[in-house]
């Protein structure tokens, strides 16, 4: 019953978030790929839209989600609005720094849903709506049963590491994979491996620090 209920709330949340990123998308010049590298490309971005997608919420639960948000605030420390079709959502997290880390990894994320549905609709005329994959339901329902607090902290950083990591082995692919008229995507997906690679260290650095966990490592 609750993956059915992800699934439905993914999919309808996905539609508005979708239409105000293709109402909003700019223009670009490059076209479609070619043979292999245009099946990659195609596969790539919507495997990360729905891998991004399924972060969202996991970043809500540690953080927490505003009643009311200003559309036209960019500062990522100025809370987090919920997905679509979720209401507002008490932070579960009691370390400030994972809920000023989820804040920024909720904005950053958004951002990168929006540029990959951008490039799937201008190179291939793909509108792909975002669904929560079933590792990603997953990892939500755990974080959602998790109590709040100290215990949701640990679990929190263990889990969001794994998500983070199932992200790397594909983007890195993507560095040398890409259709070399598309030096945007490179960029994109070397982004996606240095910031990733960067928190999945933080987390494990605090999994050490604070719970004494100093040997974690993420897997798929």
């Amino acid at each position: 019953m609750a993956n059915d209920s992800l699934r439905r709330t993914g999919f309808l949340g996905a539609a508005l978030l979708t239409a105000s990123v293709l109402l909003t998308a700019p223009v670009q010049a490059a076209g479609p790929g070619t043979g292999r590298t245009a099946a990659f490309e195609k596969n790539y971005l919507t495997f990360i839209i729905d891998h991004h997608y399924s972060a969202l919420r996991m970043t809500e639960l540690a953080a927490g989600t505003d009643t009311v948000r200003d559309p036209n605030i960019n500062d990522p420390r100025e809370g987090t609005a919920p997905t679509p079709n979720f209401g507002e959502t008490p932070a579960k997290a009691s370390s400030e720094e994972i809920k000023s880390m989820a804040r920024m990894a909720n904005r950053t994320q958004r951002e990168e849903i929006a540029k990959a549905q951008r490039f799937l609709l201008e190179w291939y005329g793909v509108a792909h709506v975002p669904q929560i994959p079933p590792a990603g339901q997953r990892q939500i329902q755990a974080l959602m049963y998790e109590s709040p607090g100290a215990n949701f902290d640990r679990a929190f950083l263990a889990n969001f590491s794994n998500h983070h990591y199932l992200a790397l082995g594909p983007s890195q692919d993507c560095r040398v994979k890409f259709d070399l008229k598309h030096e945007e995507l490179k960029h994109y997906c070397e982004g996606i491996v240095q910031a990733q690679t960067r928190q999945i260290n933080d987390m494990r650095g605090q999994l050490c620090e604070r719970f004494r966990v100093c040997d974690y490592q993420p897997y798929k």
